[in-house]
């Protein structure tokens, strides 16, 4: 028998079979893939469409001619961009909302470190102080900016006005003479649960072992914290950064409670602008314009978040 002369006809056979059973499994494959999709195109319709039908609307209104005192629209072209740009209320606002946004960021990032490091030790009474300290987060906007303002940060009834009094010294009208540090502090309040919430998370996953030879090599708690927790925070902390940046971009109703943008435009930042713009001057098509400056500002800063996030993930 010519074993050698079957060998290719045996070799061919048999990869015709693989490849008539790969068929059927593409098919398989294919037909889940398209199951999946015909599953989750009704959500994400609904989804473009709660997107794509408000921007298409606002960018349709950005170059319109259009007053809510004065209904009747008029193509307006780039007047309304052109006026915008060459204010000083946006420049001021866009400034406002980078300092607000980096203000806070540091805050959060810095008091949640800290929070998560100590909350990790073993305290009596652990579980209640985490629950007390992620308890701001819950608090709705409008209610924790009004308990700032009337109980706290009151220059003449307030808990700090008090405090100063007992001291001798002047209390800060913090809303007329620090406004923008005074809504920073409100809203890094709400957030630094938040951060502590995911760091203490991440501390937990922290390798005890690695912790204690370190400790039996004489490391010093500053040295662990700068060579071991650092860098295993590293990941999560450029979470908190992505995540908080996009909601502190669109900080709202702390500025309407409290300051109203004031004094002038001192603590008026982009969503408030474009608020002021269309409801108390009634300008839709400038306000319209501001926001495609605010969308397209937000999604720059969007881009090089995720990029950053991916490669602080792949190292």
């Amino acid at each position: 028998m010519n074993v050698a002369g079957r060998l290719p006809d045996l070799a061919a056979g048999g990869g015709g079979r693989a490849a008539a059973g790969a068929t059927p499994r593409r098919r398989a494959q294919a037909r889940t893939a398209m199951q999946a999709r015909l599953m989750l195109a009704p959500a994400v319709s609904v989804l473009l469409v709660w997107m794509i039908v408000p921007l298409a609307l606002t960018l349709w209104f950005s170059f319109q001619r259009y007053n809510l005192l004065r209904p009747a629209t008029g193509f307006a072209g780039l007047d309304n961009y052109t006026y915008l740009l060459g204010g000083h209320d946006l420049w001021r606002s866009i400034w406002n909302t980078v300092l607000l946004v980096g203000g806070v960021l540091a805050a959060t990032i810095v008091f949640g470190t800290l929070t998560a490091i100590l909350l990790d030790q073993p305290l009596i009474g652990r579980g209640i102080l985490r629950l007390l300290c992620i308890a701001p987060f819950f608090v709705m906007p409008t209610v924790s900016a009004l308990i700032w303002k009337n109980l706290l940060l009151n220059p003449v009834t307030g808990l700090f006005a008090w405090l100063a009094h007992l001291v001798d010294a002047t209390p800060i009208d913090w809303f007329s003479q620090v406004p923008l540090l005074a809504i920073g502090i409100i809203v890094a309040w709400q957030w630094i649960p938040f951060a502590t919430l995911i760091l203490l998370t991440a501390l937990q996953s922290l390798d005890q072992e690695q912790m204690e030879a370190a400790h039996m090599d004489g490391a010093g708690p500053l040295g662990r914290l700068r060579y071991i927790m650092l860098p295993h925070l590293a990941r999560p902390i450029s979470i908190v950064v992505m995540i908080e940046t996009i909601f502190l971009l669109s900080v709202f109703a702390e500025i309407l409670v409290t300051t109203s943008g004031g004094p002038g435009s001192a603590s008026t930042n982009l969503p408030y602008l474009v608020y002021k713009t269309a409801l108390l001057r009634y300008d839709v098509g400038g306000a319209s314009a501001g926001g495609i400056v605010a969308v397209v500002l937000a999604n720059i800063v969007a881009f090089f978040l995720v990029r950053s996030v991916a490669t602080s993930m792949e190292r």
